[in-house]
């Protein structure tokens, strides 16, 4: 009893297994047929590329529509990658199409734009019975009195502008206007002057800074004087004149007080042959006068750095100051 159970045991086992192989190879089968019909389908979409672009059908739809039927089938993940492949395929081409329509509808049509044009302004087409040609006929024709009027009642509403300014001076007889005298006015003095008061300790400092200053001019205008009297055949150079080799801030003010004594007619400035500045006093008899005010003066701005000032001092070999300090 017992091994008739084993041997009928044995029996349904060998037909599952039978039917689990069976299964297995239809499955298989399945899986190559949708794998086949997927490269078939992107192969076909590659070739037909310019009819799926064309605008004129809807065969990139039926491609998506078919690859949605495959998709429905599909159980493993190497039918779902090429499913993926296919899916970037139609979206590639459906953005060159979206592209492609865009452009086209932008196309500006100049003939068609014509007809539109001449069809608005009302045309009186002519038929001409001996032409052959359908376009010579419509070509033919005249418009009427009143068609560029009614295009130019057309086309004002979008050039709208805002009204010009007319001037109502024409509507009447033009007179050059009267010229009125003018009458000069008195200004009103205020009835209460007020004076402002200079502080007297303020006062006292631009006094006192004053009377340096002109203290200062005098006694550079007396060095000046001293050396010309002493060599009046050798020129007095500027820079060895104003210079100081130890005292840049004192250089500084020597050019400052110089131009006074330069400004006041005292001294003047010329090149020499080097074309360098030199110094020289001027006389102040009455004819020397004379002949300084008939003179034309010419006034310069000079810029000095402190380099520039360690470069005269190399320059020119100054050593010892001709201004000495105060």
């Amino acid at each position: 009893m017992s091994r008739r159970r084993s041997s009928s045991n044995e029996e349904e086992n060998e037909d599952h297994d039978v039917a689990e192989d069976f299964e297995a190879e239809q499955d298989d089968g399945n899986r190559r047929q949708i794998r086949h019909q997927y490269r078939e389908l992107m192969q076909s979409m590659q070739q037909n590329r310019e009819d799926l672009l064309s605008s004129n059908n809807n065969k990139l739809t039926d491609a998506l529509q078919a690859a949605n039927q495959l998709f429905a089938v599909v159980q493993k993940p190497r039918e779902a990658a090429l499913d993926a492949q296919l899916l970037v395929l139609a979206t590639n081409l459906g953005k060159e199409k979206a592209n492609q329509l865009q452009a086209d509808m932008t196309v500006f049509d100049p003939t068609s734009f014509a007809e539109d044009l001449l069809s608005f302004m009302g045309i009186n087409r002519l038929e001409n019975p001996d032409s052959d040609s359908e376009d010579e006929g419509c070509a033919k024709g005249y418009l009427g009195a009143d068609a560029w009027q009614k295009l130019g009642s057309e086309a004002n509403k979008y050039f709208r502008r805002t009204p010009t300014f007319y001037f109502m001076l024409g509507s009447f007889k033009t007179e050059p206007p009267v010229v009125r005298p003018k009458v000069e006015r008195h200004k009103r003095t205020s009835k209460v002057v007020e004076k402002v008061a200079m502080p007297a300790q303020l006062k006292k400092m631009e006094e006192s800074h004053q009377e340096a200053t002109e203290k200062e001019v005098e006694r550079i205008l007396g060095f000046l004087q001293s050396y010309f009297e002493d060599d009046p055949d050798t020129p007095i150079s500027f820079f060895d004149f104003v210079v100081d080799p130890n005292s840049f801030a004192r250089t500084v003010e020597n050019i400052f007080h110089a131009s006074f004594i330069i400004r006041d007619g005292f001294a003047r400035i010329k090149l020499d042959h080097d074309k360098l500045p030199v110094i020289e006093p001027i006389a102040q008899d009455s004819e020397s006068q004379v002949d300084k005010d008939n003179q034309p003066r010419y006034q310069s701005v000079i810029s000095l750095s402190h380099q520039d000032w360690r470069e005269i001092v190399e320059t020119f070999e100054i050593t010892e100051p001709m201004i000495p300090p105060p």
